[in-house]
Order: C-alpha cells, then sequence, then structure tokens
C-alpha cells in the first residue's frame, strides 16, 4: 500500500521557506536593519537553508525537523512585532510570522498521511 502525499503542500512549504529566507535577508541588510548599513542578524538566514534541498525534494524527515526549527522563527516574529517599535519592522515581523506559519501548516499537513501509514504498519507488524 502506497501512501498519497499531497504536491501542493509540498510546494507550499517550499515556497514559504524560499519566502521565510528572502525575508530575513531584506528585512535585516536593506528595508527595515538594527544599523543602517546592515545587521549581522540576516545570519539568521544560514539556519533555513540548511533544511531547504530536503524540503524542495519533500524528504519526510527533513521536513519534520524543519517543522520544528520553524518555531523559532515563528517565535521571533511574534516578539519583533509585539515589542520592535519600528513600523517597517513591526511589518516584516508580521510576514515572518506569515511565512513561518504558512510553512509549519504545509510541512504537519504534508507528513500526516505518512505518520498514519506508519501507525498502520506497526500496528500490522505487532
Amino acid at each position: 500500500m502506497t501512501t498519497q502525499l499531497n504536491p501542493v503542500l509540498r510546494y507550499g512549504a517550499s515556497a514559504s521557506l524560499i519566502a521565510l529566507i528572502a525575508l530575513c535577508l531584506l528585512w535585516e541588510l536593506k528595508i527595515a536593519p538594527l544599523k543602517a548599513g546592515g545587521s549581522l542578524l540576516a545570519l539568521k538566514a544560514l539556519p533555513l537553508l540548511l533544511p531547504l534541498r530536503g524540503v524542495l525534494k519533500g524528504q519526510l524527515y527533513t521536513l519534520q525537523w524543519a517543522a520544528m526549527l520553524i518555531l523559532l522563527y515563528f517565535m521571533e516574529g511574534v516578539v519583533r512585532a509585539w515589542s520592535d517599535p519600528a513600523p517597517m519592522s513591526a511589518l516584516m515581523a508580521g510576514f515572518e510570522i506569515a511565512f513561518s506559519l504558512a510553512f509549519y501548516l504545509c510541512a504537519v499537513l504534508y507528513l500526516r498521511p505518512a505518520k498514519r501509514a506508519a501507525k498502520r504498519n506497526a500496528a500490522r507488524s505487532a
């Protein structure tokens, strides 16, 4: 028995991850950096590059741990949207929240059928 995984969810996860990488770079280098000329906070995009290849290929294990990683970006977005006095930076934080939430939902919903199939197979073999 084969598990049907929704490619639209995989593409949604891929697109939102790429958008989040671009947002992190643009936000901290051009749009609303903490310091004029850019900020070292742009380095926060580096951890997002680690799962990129696996997410683009739809690898289940990579999507699992990337979904946990993305929660850090969601938390940063919430904190900065709530506390950043610069309106443009707060707006960028709102986009960060949206992209990280979109990735998380797409990844979890993409993984759901595979997890159910694994549980069924484990129950059969036990």
